[in-house]
């Protein structure tokens, strides 16, 4: 959406980093790798300024799976240091932060005892795709006994466990009974990934007064002076001259980099899209478990319960980063077969899809290798031909964003000659920090820090995790009307504009709540949401409006909504 110059201001943000005009580091790309990244070189009190031309964490970093998983796959491919840092990061964050992460019991069916024994070394040595064949029990039971040596963190994760048919069905009754057994383990879900972003984002924020983070702000070129930034509300462009320039945009590194002078081919993404389904009976069907399993051809997805609904994942198709990623008819074919090979006698329609979503993965250029065999691990290149080194990040998944960060900020720290001088290794993000883990500590941490908030006490803390003390604190002085059935309101959204970058009404609705997510969101919805913020962003009419209809046609063209426009009133 473009916003005219008459009816945005420049924001206070963007004017404190303009006039400072200079930093130790700019960072482009504000997904939750290039926030990482901020955080790791704010903690150790390194000026820092991070640029995201959209909304934080609403590119790739919003379209994943919602899991923060060790990679058992990722064995097949080869690739046992990711997955021993990626079961590193996943043990860590289910301590760091718990009130986004947590356990996920995980159940694979499987078909048949023996199947691809004689394929799989051949798919591992030259990783094309070929006639895919299923991975039987055998495969599988080798897979996870590695992945329990590298995932267990001390005993504290259980040990993978085998079934037959008959305890199968005893457990997942709606699953096919052509099954000849199930194998369950544990990894974890993420429950709200951008606002998990947010947190760690946050955390950068308040570790150093020289860490600044705008949205809505994109790099437009580079130059001797330094490089060009343009605001995206008001139009108006400056320049921002730094020691290190670090690009962290994802499948569009190579974009940025042209953008900056640079010609690069590093990236080679692919689209992953998923569909949230509003079925009781399937959730009922996974009795809280994902359903984790391959496909007929040969494709990794899964069946998710989160939030009430079904999240159904996840295809793994070349994509050209130049065109918007939206999940087409084809996909929900195959997500509905997908949800038909496993629980056979459960019907799906389209009327039952509340929400749907797709992303580029920021993979490498990976010429003819197959779309699953690309690697998932990252890489840093290190452009020193300019005055000023260029850092680009290849690479990078949700679970090891922490680890991801601090390998670039040693990169960095190195750039600018200095030392390491502080680890986020097992430092507590955000609303995680003194995270009541028992039902006892959870009730006595409601009545000392929520008192008086009563229904809603269970929605902020869900939201905000420990941070809900401080929201509740703005909120219960002022007057607080509900929102969107009871999921916001308008003292909570004001602290949102305050404290949270909220520039747009789709940041609103898509990222710092779940409305449209659960498909709770109607034009009511964004005509009430719009209203309560108006007045806090000093909105005209016409800005109203023009929020209501860009958010509308966001919905529609790319999360398959079909929201009515609203007659002019």
């Amino acid at each position: 959406m473009t916003v005219s110059s008459h009816s945005a201001s420049e924001r206070a943000e963007v004017r404190a980093v303009r006039e400072q005009g200079r930093t130790s580091v700019l960072i482009i790309g504000g997904g939750i790798n290039g926030i990482s990244t901020f955080r790791d070189l704010a903690v150790q009190g390194i000026d820092v300024v991070l640029v995201e031309r959209g909304d934080f964490a609403s590119g790739a970093s919003a379209a994943s799976s919602h899991m923060v998983h060790g990679g058992i796959r990722y064995l097949e491919n080869g690739e046992f240091r990711l997955v021993r840092e990626s079961v590193h990061e996943r043990n860590a964050l289910l301590k760091t932060a718990p009130h986004y992460v947590k356990p996920l019991e995980t159940t694979i069916p499987i078909y048949s005892t023996f199947s691809g024994i004689l394929s799989a070394p051949l798919r591992f040595l030259t990783h094309r795709s070929g006639k895919p064949k299923e991975r039987g029990a055998f495969l599988i039971k080798v897979g996870l006994t590695i992945y329990d040596t590298f995932s267990r963190g001390g005993g504290t994760v259980p040990r993978h466990r085998f079934l037959g048919r008959r305890r199968s069905l005893e457990e997942l009754p709606a699953l096919d009974p052509r099954i000849k057994y199930t194998a369950t383990y544990f990894d974890a879900s993420m429950h709200d990934p951008e606002r998990l972003a947010l947190d760690v984002l946050q955390d950068g924020l308040a570790a150093h007064d020289g860490a600044h983070a705008l949205n809505y702000v994109e790099a437009v070129g580079r130059d001797e002076d330094g490089v060009h930034l343009r605001d995206r509300e008001t139009g108006a462009e400056f320049t921002m001259t730094a020691d290190v320039v670090v690009n962290t945009s994802g499948p569009w590194t190579d974009l940025t980099n042209e953008a900056l002078g640079t010609a690069t081919r590093f990236m080679g993404g692919t689209k992953g899209s998923h569909i949230v389904l509003d079925h009781p009976e399937l959730l009922a069907a996974t009795r809280g478990r994902e359903i984790f399993f391959e496909h007929s051809d040969g494709r990794i997805v899964l069946i998710y319960p989160l939030k009430g609904r079904v999240l159904v994942g996840t295809t793994d198709i070349d994509a050209d980063p130049r065109e918007v990623p939206v999940c087409t008819e084809e996909e929900i074919d195959y997500f509905f077969d997908l949800i038909h090979h496993v629980f056979p006698q459960l019907k799906v329609t389209r009327d039952e899809i509340v929400y749907r979503f797709s992303g580029i993965r920021p993979l490498p250029r990976h010429e003819d290798t197959a779309p699953g065999f690309v690697s998932r691990d990252y890489r840093i290149e290190v452009d020193r031909s300019g005055s000023t080194p260029l850092v680009s990040l290849v690479g990078g998944k949700w679970t090891t964003f922490r680890a991801l960060g601090e390998s670039m900020g040693d990169t960095i720290i190195g750039l600018l000659g200095r030392s390491r001088t502080a680890s986020t290794d097992g430092l507590p993000i955000g609303g995680g920090r003194g995270f009541p883990r028992t039902p006892r500590a959870r009730m006595q941490w409601f009545d000392e820090n929520l008192a008086g908030a009563g229904g809603r006490a269970e929605v902020l803390f869900a939201r905000y995790g420990t941070r809900a003390a401080a929201v509740w604190s703005a909120i219960e002085p002022g007057e607080d009307a509900i929102l969107a059935g009871g999921a916001l309101s308008t003292g909570e959204l004001a602290w949102m504009v305050r404290n949270e970058h909220v520039v747009r009404l789709a940041d609103v609705v898509l990222r710092r709540t779940n409305v449209v997510f659960t498909g709770d969101a109607d034009m009511d919805t964004l005509d009430e949401i719009a209203d309560a913020m108006a007045p806090l962003l000093n909105w005209d009419r016409d800005r109203r409006d023009d929020e209501v209809e860009q958010t509308r046609l966001l919905l529609n063209q790319q999360h398959g909504l079909e929201l009515p426009a609203r007659i002019q009133r």
